[in-house]
């Protein structure tokens, strides 16, 4: 099998899965109980979330939440930023559906929100989020590297757009594709929120974070034993925490080799999907070389998925959260017309792979274009 869709989720590294076990086996205390055993992994799971804060930049009094997951972690900072219903707030409109219809949800309930338009290279619009901002913007979310393009925004200058003009706004920022890939800089680029995954990489899933600076205060969604500063209730999920910090040091002992190697794969790719006369490449040349969006025109992206699935080759169709709907919102709003959005596959790497894997796929692909043009 080769596997492409890593921006769905990846296999988990042997190590956390042994982690994990060993964890739930030998360690399966509530670190909520005031034994000693609890004590000490309380302690553990502490250290976990100064390591999270080692690795963003956070500084001292900012706090890390953790979570089920990143969709968890979008709604908490989203919701439990909602306290003024008379103010704005922008969300751009690249993000991903666990954003998206969160911020369509509070619309519904009468708050002010407005929508960032992203450009055709699928970054948001800095001009128009200039024209955006004023002392009314509260909340402010966009993501750090786009799940369905990889385009990453420029999220420093984002934060000087906005600070100029909504200096007490709250900048939001989801980082699970960027997360363990790239550098993250929560004080450099003045992120207040960030959300986190697991299963990005080389994670379990079921098990996310969210970065809160110090400077806010979320108001709780739910309500229970007050654990994760009142923010989060519910048993702590230690055995999952410590898993995800074990994935999280795997990657960043060789997050510049990972990168380059993800690159050159992407630039292979690249080079080899040139010869199809009807692909569009929606992913722009400085964007995360794990995600690759291919445009396939006058295909449709599901057919082409199946094809390659039936050879052993998987692939993406866009975010795994909503593949299921027609079309592709993030697309759309880059300018893509529908015709061209039904050929869209999305090509996701991590570490096992390879060109040979590039191969293939180029193989099975050509075999397809054999086939529907007999």
């Amino acid at each position: 099998m080769v596997y492409l869709d890593n921006a769905g989720t990846t296999k988990p590294y042997d190590e956390v899965v042994e982690k994990f076990s060993h964890e739930s086996r030998e360690e399966y205390f509530n670190i909520s109980a005031i034994y000693q055993e609890s004590f000490d992994l309380s302690k553990r799971v502490d250290e976990a979330r100064r390591y999270f804060l080692s690795i963003i930049g956070g500084r001292e009094g900012d706090r890390i939440i953790f979570t089920s997951g990143a969709t968890e972690a979008n709604n908490i900072a989203i919701l439990g930023s909602s306290q003024m219903k008379n103010k704005r707030f922008l969300f751009s409109s690249g993000e991903h559906p666990s954003v998206y219809n969160t911020a369509i949800f509070l619309k519904s309930q009468g708050y002010n929100v407005d929508f960032i338009p992203i450009q055709r290279n699928g970054q948001v619009d800095y001009d128009a989020l200039d024209n955006m901002c004023d002392s009314e913007v509260c909340f402010i979310s966009t993501m750090l590297v786009s799940n369905e393009t990889g385009a990453i925004n420029d999220i420093e200058k984002i934060a000087h757009i906005v600070k100029a003009k909504s200096p007490k706004a709250i900048i939001h920022v989801d980082g699970v594709q960027a997360l363990g890939k790239i550098s993250i800089d929560v004080k450099k680029c003045h992120i207040d929120l960030l959300s986190m995954s697991s299963h990005k990489i080389g994670g379990l899933k079921g098990c996310g974070a969210l970065y809160v600076s110090s400077n806010v205060n979320l108001k709780p969604t739910y309500f229970g034993g007050g654990q994760e500063y009142g923010i989060r209730s519910g048993t702590v999920n230690a055995s999952a925490v410590l898993s995800f910090q074990k994935a999280l040091e795997m990657r960043m002992n060789n997050l510049e080799q990972n990168y380059k190697k993800a690159e050159e794969i992407k630039n292979y790719l690249l080079e080899r999907v040139k010869k199809y006369k009807n692909v569009i490449v929606t992913s722009c040349k400085d964007g995360s070389p794990y995600i690759i969006s291919l445009l396939f025109k006058g295909n449709r992206g599901e057919t082409i998925q199946r094809f390659l699935s039936s050879r052993g080759i998987l692939v993406g169709t866009g975010s795994a959260c909503s593949s299921k709907k027609v079309g592709n919102r993030v697309l759309q709003e880059m300018g893509y017309t529908k015709d061209e959005i039904l050929g869209a596959i999305r090509i996701s790497l991590f570490d096992e792979n390879t060109k040979e894997h590039i191969d293939s796929l180029i193989s099975a692909l050509d075999k397809y274009f054999e086939k529907i043009n007999t």
